[in-house]
């Protein structure tokens, strides 16, 4: 894939040689509007976007002066301005009619007005002069195209006018950049913003940024944004239940304006939990092959072989209808066990349930809860009919067969599930079926997330599926067994054989 950024980048710099570093905008000689401290408290960031590389135009004809005022209407803690305007469509322009619509805003109110971030591709400390003087109390540095000296000096020129740094970060060199910064420049002038979108190729991941949340936390940064991807009011609930003290969010709200108090609130009301803390443990995990889950475990000397064998996940079905249930009794002694026998080193456990309304269904959850399992698996149960499973340490699994299905698992992630995975249909089977899902379905749930799979997994066909579509997950379970819930451990030394030998 053509690698945006650096296009965004040339272009940047040939416009710069040709119009300047105020892009032929009449910004005034010195800062005529007071400066609004940036990010004080938990707030959401919202953004006057016209376009992007990744959705091509999506509101070209915005009133930035009125947008704005929405969002001080709706209480956002800070506006953000792309002023990129090539692949973003916005100007400095922009900029200054945003900042006239909060003072504006301001003066009509009496209420303090949100701070004003300029977002853009900045290269050198005196695009953070013209930033000020345009009137922006904040603007974006982003860690990944700025060596560390010229990072650390842009930040320093940042607080020698009193207005904040949005560091952006995806990597550890990233996080070493910010130690740099935070050495040299009072942590009051630098939020840190972690980008799920790679700017490279703009795919999402949202566990990019609960994977360097504690890096960035153990840097020094005490305040952190959780930028892109947010589409809808439960995805902006999942980033505050990872722990973030902002949200930046454009496409969403820029498109459906109305919908910006609905965001405000539902970020600012969740507190972090234990599924978001679930999702932070899980982002932390670095391995090259992919994770392995061992299914409809109902014995505890398959339990200690899987383990023994290297098992990321062990997965007990708590569904009666299913040929794998195991009783909750056997379940707890199974776990006890295991915990005892391998301590830190045990698998994580997961609570297969399929009927919300089942006595083990709630007692899962109640597992969960206090970390006796990692997580639930919620297994072909809609969205919208998991609300108070939402807060639970979990994930969804989904039966896919048709385009259709995809369409339904794009709708999860959506709602700000991180991960989900997908398993074959077969009759009225939840899973361990044996069948494989199509290959061509496969490939295009690959497209968008990353793949956690399920469905007809044998020692014999690993190989293909690890070289056909990079799995970050894979998820087994009849094609190791004798018979269901039985597991077969010349399989089992197989199928982990097969695993370790391609990587």
């Amino acid at each position: 894939m053509n690698d945006i950024l650096t296009k965004i980048i040339e272009k940047r710099k040939t416009d710069i040689l040709q119009k300047g570093k105020s892009f032929g905008f009449d910004v005034p000689e010195k800062r005529t509007r007071k400066i609004t401290p940036f990010l004080q408290k938990k707030g959401a960031i919202l953004e006057v976007k016209r376009a992007s590389p990744s959705k091509g135009d999506i509101a070209p004809n915005l009133d930035p002066f009125l947008l704005a005022k929405t969002y001080a209407q709706s209480g956002a803690a800070a506006i953000s301005c792309l002023t990129e305007e090539n692949f973003f469509k916005g100007s400095l322009g922009d900029l200054m009619k945003v900042c006239q619509s909060v003072d504006s805003f301001s003066t009509q109110t009496g209420k303090n007005p949100p701070a004003v971030l300029r977002k853009d591709f900045l290269l050198d400390e005196d695009e953070i002069d013209v930033s000020f003087r345009a009137g922006a109390d904040a603007v974006l540095l982003i860690a990944r195209i700025l060596d560390e000296n010229l990072i650390v000096r842009m930040a320093k020129k940042c607080a020698s006018l009193g207005i904040s740094a949005l560091f952006e970060i995806r990597s550890d060199d990233d996080v070493k950049k910010l130690r740099a910064c935070l050495a040299e420049v009072d942590e009051k002038f630098i939020v840190a913003g972690v980008n799920s979108r790679d700017l490279k190729t703009f795919s999402l991941d949202p566990l990019v940024p609960a994977k360097m949340f504690e890096k960035i936390k153990n840097a020094g940064a005490n305040r952190i944004v959780f930028e892109s991807g947010i589409k809808t009011t439960e995805s902006a609930k999942m980033a505050a239940s990872f722990g973030f003290n902002g949200i930046l969010l454009g496409e969403a709200v820029a498109k459906n304006e109305k919908m910006a108090t609905d965001f405000v609130e539902s970020f600012t009301k969740t507190l972090p939990n234990a599924n978001g803390e679930s999702w932070r443990d899980f982002a932390k995990i670095e391995k090259k092959s992919p994770l392995v889950k061992i299914c409809g475990i109902t014995r505890i000397e398959d339990a200690i072989f899987c383990a023994e064998l290297g098992a990321d996940f062990l997965g007990f079905v708590f569904y009666k209808k299913s040929p794998r249930f195991c009783e909750p009794q056997t379940a707890k002694k199974i776990v006890a066990e295991l915990k005892e026998r391998f301590g830190e080193k045990c698998p994580k456990l997961v609570a297969v349930v399929a009927d919300l309304d089942s006595v083990e269904a709630r007692a899962a959850a109640e597992a969960a809860k206090q970390k006796i399992f990692w997580k639930v698996q919620l297994h072909a149960i809609p969205f919208e009919n998991a609300k108070d499973f939402l807060n639970v340490p979990h994930f969804f699994a989904q039966n896919v067969s048709d385009f259709d299905d995809l369409e339904k698992t794009k709708n999860f992630l959506s709602n700000g599930e991180p991960r989900i995975l997908v398993d074959s249909k077969s009759g009225n089977l939840i899973g361990g079926s044996g069948k494989r899902i199509d290959e061509n379905l496969v490939g295009e749930v690959a497209k968008f997330t990353k793949l956690w799979i399920a469905g007809g997994i044998n020692p014999q066909n690993i190989r293909s599926i690890l070289q056909n579509f990079s799995p970050e997950l894979i998820d087994v379970s009849s094609g190791v067994e004798s018979s269901p819930g039985i597991k077969d451990s010349s399989k089992l030394r197989e199928l982990f054989k097969m695993i370790h030998d391609s990587f």
